[in-house]
């Protein structure tokens, strides 16, 4: 047990150590309430698609919902709020949605914390926000540790380079992005 504790409190020191510009605001500003709007209307948009495809089709035909759709509703949201809006993890199925330097940072300080949320204001302005996507039981179809071979077939299909399974109910299975850039904050 104690060694344990000292592990996780020195993996979160070697965070804090080597991320100095790690930060969480737990104020109410205008970008994090936006931020959060932005995540949670994407998640919803995104649910929503897939719920109707695995009714129509099953998961196999809902795998191209996070292949097409996904995108398509990151960069609809992206255009109408002025923010990029999308998603990474560490495990990725996208080599697009890998993460990128403070996506990366934000995502070893989810980790380390087990917050669900990330926040940072910016000098400049602008804002980043990073929002846990926990896995559910319905996510462990195309992202369990045993997968129905029709669907790890068509995973093969579309993603060759597939690192998004072997998840369990709970795990971090990435986080939703969304970056205000440069004077966001002065346009509120």
């Amino acid at each position: 047990m104690y060694i344990m504790l000292n592990y996780r409190y020195g993996l979160l020191a070697a965070v804090l150590l080597v991320a100095p510009n790690l930060a969480w605001s737990d104020d109410e500003s205008p970008l994090l309430l936006k931020s959060r709007e932005l995540t949670a209307e994407y998640a919803w948009k995104l649910k929503s698609a897939l719920q109707e495809s695995m009714a129509e089709g099953g998961p196999v035909e809902s795998i191209t919902v996070c292949s097409d759709v996904a995108p398509q509703l990151a960069s609809q949201i992206s255009r109408t709020s002025g923010a990029k809006v999308g998603r990474t993890s560490w495990r990725f199925r996208n080599p697009a949605n890998a993460p990128n330097d403070w996506e990366a940072q934000a995502l070893n300080h989810l980790e380390a914390t087990g917050n669900p949320e990330y926040f940072e204001l910016l000098p400049n302005g602008g804002a980043r926000y990073l929002k846990a996507i926990p896995t559910g039981p319905v996510c462990l179809s195309c992202h369990g540790e045993t997968l129905a071979p029709a669907i790890a077939d068509r995973l093969s299909e579309t993603y060759p380079h597939d690192r998004a399974t072997g998840f369990a109910v709970g795990d971090m299975r990435g986080a939703f992005s969304v970056a205000w850039p440069a004077g966001s904050l002065e346009s509120d």
